[in-house]
């Protein structure tokens, strides 16, 4: 019986080693695919601006059309403080 509880113990530290590993992998494999869909987007992105030199354009006007609204959003918001 003695010798039995060792080889419990050596077994229940296996299986425990075992799940952490299985854990780990699994997190790393999810991290992995992020990363692949990240850089998927990415390369479709810089893929499309390459081949449509008006779409930078276009984002740059949006870009500009977006923070003259957000500035005068800023300003009826202080206006609106002030009051």
């Amino acid at each position: 019986m003695a010798e039995s509880e060792p080889q419990e113990e050596n077994h229940d530290k296996v299986i425990k080693l075992a799940k952490d590993v299985r854990r780990d992998l699994k997190e790393q494999l999810e991290e992995m695919e992020k990363l692949t869909v990240q850089a998927a987007w990415m390369t479709y992105n810089f893929v499309t601006i390459e081949t449509n030199p008006e779409l930078v354009s276009s984002m740059m006007d949006l870009e500009d059309a977006f923070l003259r609204c957000k500035a005068q959003m800023e300003k009826k918001w202080q206006e609106v403080l002030k009051e």
